[in-house]
C-alpha cells in the first residue's frame, strides 16, 4: 500500500506536501518522493527511507513551485530498490510526473504493448511507470499542444479502457496542471479538499482525509470510482466520469488495517467502522464462547484498540493495555521481508506481566495474515504468566492472495490458506481462536454508507472484483515472488562477500 498527495497552490507547496506525506507514513515506510514544477521544470527528490530521512533542508529549498505531488512507497513484491521510488516522470509529451497507489493486474500485457505499439521504454519493474507511460501515450494521441479539460478526460478514459486493476493516481503536466483519477471500481481511496487563501483557492488530493486535515485543507469529497479531476495551473477545477461502468467496490482491508482511525474514506469513518467491528465480534464471542471464563480483554496495539474496547464493553469485561508498543519500530505487516517481520515483533511489543499473571486473557487483533506476529504475541502472553490465551480476529480468515496492492500475493504465506479453524489455532498456539464472519465485517464497515453495495473482499472469499484473475495468474505471481526472494538472497550474499573482501 502506498500514499499519495498532490497540491495546486498559489505559493510554495513543498512544506504542505511534506506534512501530508508525514501523516500518511503509516501507508508505506520504504521510500518517499516529492516533485514540484518551477520555471517549467520538474524539481524532484526521492530516495529510500522515511519522509523525515529523505528530505533535508537543502532538498526542501530546491523543491520550489506552487504545484507538486508526493508519494510514500510500500513495496508489494518484497523489493526495496531506490530506482522504483516514486514519483516517476516522462519527458514527452509536455513533461509528465505521476504517483500511484495500487497494482495493475495486466502489467505484463501492458509492458508488451508499450514496447511493440507505443514505442515507449520503461526502466523499472514498477507498474506505476507503466501507468505513467500509458497516460503519456494517450495525452500525446490527443494531438493538442494546449491541453483542454476534454483532452485530459479523453486520455484518462482511454487509460481506463486499457488498464486493469487498482489505481488511485495523481499526475502533473508541465504548463497545464494536475490530474487525479481513480480506478473504475474505486478499490484504492482518493479524496480532495480546498483551502481559501488571500491569493485564491488552493486544491489538494490525498489517499486519506487526515492529510487534508494536517495541511488545513477542508475536505470536499471522495474522488468517485472512474472519475477524473483536472486542476488547472490557474486554480480552475474540472471533473468528469471517464469510466464506462463504474462501481463502488472499495478495499475493505483499508478499514480493517491500513487507514488511520481519524480518516474518513468513501463517507465512512474508519474509527466508527472499527467500533462496529468490535460490536459484531463481541456479540459473536458472547454467543459462541459463553462457556469460557475470560478475565480480561487485551488489544494488540494499535489498530485493534478501538475494536477490543468495544468487545470488552459488549461482554462486560475489563479492558487492559497489556502490551507496550515501541513507536520507533515500523508497522510489522508492511515490512519488506519475512525475516525482518519476525525480528521486529519482539522489538516492537513488550508485555506488562501484571496484566497476564494467572489470568485467562482474550487477545484481540485486527487480522491474522501470515500468523508470524500472532504466534509470537501468544508466546509472549504465556511467558508473561497468562493461564489461558484466547485470540480473536476482527477480520475473517485471509485465505487468498491480494492482487490490488497489498503485500500478500503468495497463498503459501497465508496461515489460513487451505486450513480449518482448529489447525490455525494449533499453529498459533492459542487455547481458542475466533474470526469475524465476512457478513459481519461487511455490515460493520458498510453501515455508514449504504451507497456501497459491494466491497473488495478477495483476500477473504477469492472473488476478484476485476474478473481477470485465474489460477494461472496467481501461480505466475507466486513464481515471480519466489524469484524476487532468491535475487534478494543472492544480493545479500554478494554484499557479505564484498564486505569480507574489503576487510569490513
Amino acid at each position: 500500500m502506498c500514499g499519495i498527495v498532490g497540491i495546486v497552490g498559489k505559493s510554495s507547496v513543498v512544506q504542505s506536501l511534506y506534512d501530508g506525506l508525514t501523516v500518511l507514513q503509516h501507508r508505506g515506510q520504504d521510500a518517499a518522493g516529492i516533485v514540484t514544477i518551477h520555471d517549467n521544470t520538474f524539481r524532484l527528490r526521492k530516495a529510500n527511507g522515511l519522509v523525515k530521512d529523505v528530505f533535508h533542508t537543502r532538498h526542501m529549498m530546491r523543491l520550489q513551485g506552487s504545484i507538486g505531488i508526493g508519494h510514500i512507497r510500500y513495496p508489494t513484491a518484497g523489493t526495496s530498490s531506490s530506482s522504483e521510488a516514486q514519483p516517476f516522470y516522462a519527458n514527452s509529451p509536455f513533461g509528465i510526473s505521476l504517483a500511484h497507489n495500487g497494482n495493475l493486474t495486466n502489467a505484463n500485457e501492458l509492458k508488451d504493448w508499450l514496447y511493440t505499439e507505443a514505442r515507449r521504454h520503461v526502466n523499472t519493474t514498477s507498474d506505476s511507470e507503466l501507468l505513467l507511460n500509458i497516460l503519456a501515450h494517450e495525452l500525446q494521441n490527443t494531438g493538442s499542444i494546449d491541453l483542454t479539460p476534454d483532452d485530459v478526460f479523453s486520455a484518462v478514459a482511454n487509460v481506463h479502457q486499457r488498464v486493469r486493476g487498482a489505481y488511485a493516481t495523481v499526475a502533473l503536466v508541465i504548463g497545464h496542471g494536475m490530474v487525479a483519477f481513480r480506478d473504475p471500481n474505486g478499490i484504492r481511496p482518493l479524496v480532495f479538499g480546498k483551502r481559501e487563501t488571500e491569493k485564491g483557492v488552493e486544491y489538494m488530493v490525498a489517499s486519506e482525509s487526515v492529510a487534508l486535515d494536517a495541511c488545513e485543507f477542508t475536505f470536499v469529497r471522495d474522488v468517485a470510482p472512474g472519475e477524473t479531476i483536472f486542476f488547472s495551473e490557474d486554480g480552475q477545477l474540472y471533473s468528469q466520469q471517464c469510466a464506462q461502468n463504474p462501481t463502488y467496490s472499495p478495499c475493505i482491508f483499508e478499514f480493517v488495517y491500513f487507514s488511520r482511525p481519524d480518516s474518513t474514506i468513501d463517507k465512512i469513518s474508519v474509527y466508527a467502522s472499527r467500533v462496529e467491528m468490535g460490536k459484531k465480534l463481541g456479540e459473536k464471542i458472547a454467543r459462541e464462547w459463553d462457556d469460557l471464563d475470560i478475565d480480561v480483554v487485551i488489544p494488540i496495539p494499535e489498530t485493534s484498540c478501538d475494536i477490543a474496547l468495544e468487545i470488552a464493553r459488549q461482554m462486560d469485561l475489563p479492558y487492559r493495555q497489556g502490551f507496550v508498543k515501541n513507536r520507533y519500530i515500523g508497522r510489522t505487516f508492511i515490512m519488506p521481508g519475512q525475516e525482518q517481520r519476525k525480528k521486529s515483533v519482539r522489538q516492537k511489543l513488550n508485555a506488562i506481566s501484571a496484566e497476564f499473571v494467572g489470568k485467562n486473557v482474550l487477545l484481540v487483533d485486527d487480522s491474522i495474515v501470515r500468523g508470524t506476529t500472532s504466534e509470537q504475541i501468544i508466546e509472549m502472553a504465556r511467558a508473561a504468566g497468562a493461564k489461558k490465551v484466547y485470540f480473536a480476529s476482527a477480520a475473517p480468515e485471509i485465505r487468498f492472495p491480494n492482487v490490488y496492492g497489498i503485500d500478500m500475493p503468495s497463498a503459501n504465506e497465508l496461515i489460513a490458506h487451505g486450513r480449518e479453524l482448529d489447525d490455525i489455532c494449533e499453529l498459533l498456539g492459542a487455547d481458542k481462536l475466533i474470526f469475524q464472519s465476512i457478513d459481519d465485517l461487511v455490515a460493520a464497515v458498510g453501515v455508514a454508507n449504504p451507497e456501497i453495495k459491494m466491497f473488495e473482499t478477495s483476500v477473504f472469499d477469492g472473488n476478484y472484483i476485476t474478473n481477470d484473475i485465474d489460477q494461472g495468474y496467481l501461480e505466475r505471481l507466486d513464481a515471480m515472488r519466489n524469484n524476487d526472494t532468491k535475487e534478494r538472497s543472492d544480493k545479500n550474499a554478494d554484499s557479505i562477500i564484498d564486505m569480507h573482501n574489503e576487510g569490513a
